[in-house]
């Protein structure tokens, strides 16, 4: 009995202790003041424990060394990826710069520890590091394309990226130039009738007086 009674005291002592830490704001969140060395290597531990816990059960498709699919992965990560994790022959982005933890460098590391892994953290992300959940916009075959094309980032070279992300950039411009227009353009078919039509009940109303 004297047992559990000093249990039920020592949690709530840790309860209590935790909610005054959490009201107290000692804690700062700021994006620019590091952690101390133990809280970085907590979190490092939770995070890796956490991703090869759930990519465990993944399985890495056969092709991700195939030229289309790292080639669609360029296009994405092209659009996606480039100003948190740099491009070959790019240098420091703004927002890269002010994000923490620092977003890996892709150009230099390639994948994470496996293939499964990678996919994982892709498709997912990861809370309070800035990297979002592709998972939500983008399905499967998407994301395996971006592993294999970041398996190849190491070893490539600015100008082959540039190759394999030229006709993605150019699609992406003409896109942009189709939604400016259309924002931009003449009304539409249907204000173009509206219009006519109370004109068309205007004269009819100043006819019949």
């Amino acid at each position: 009995m004297k047992a559990l009674r000093l249990t039920v005291i020592t949690i709530v002592a840790l309860l209590v202790l935790a909610a005054a830490f959490v009201y107290s704001g000692i804690f700062n969140v700021a994006a620019d003041a590091p952690h101390s060395a133990l809280t970085e290597r907590l979190l490092n531990s939770l995070r890796e424990r956490s991703i090869a816990v759930r990519a465990d059960d993944l399985t890495a498709p056969p092709s991700l060394d195939d030229a289309k699919l790292i080639a669609n992965g360029a296009a994405h990560y092209s659009e996606m990826c480039t100003g948190c994790h740099l491009a070959p022959g790019s240098q420091e982005t703004e927002i890269r710069a002010g994000l923490y933890p620092k977003p890996p460098k892709l150009t230099e590391i390639g994948i994470r520890e496996s293939p499964e892994k990678t996919f994982w953290v892709i498709k997912h992300g990861i809370k309070m590091t800035g990297m979002p959940a592709w998972g939500t916009t983008h399905d499967d075959e998407a994301v395996w394309s971006l592993v294999a094309f970041i398996k190849q980032l190491p070893a490539m070279s600015p100008a082959t990226y540039a190759e394999l992300t030229a006709g993605s950039e150019a699609e992406h411009s003409h896109e942009e130039d189709e939604h400016s227009h259309a924002n931009t353009g003449a009304p539409d078919q249907d204000s173009e009738k509206e219009e006519a039509e109370h004109h068309h009940d205007h004269g009819n109303h100043d006819h019949a007086n």
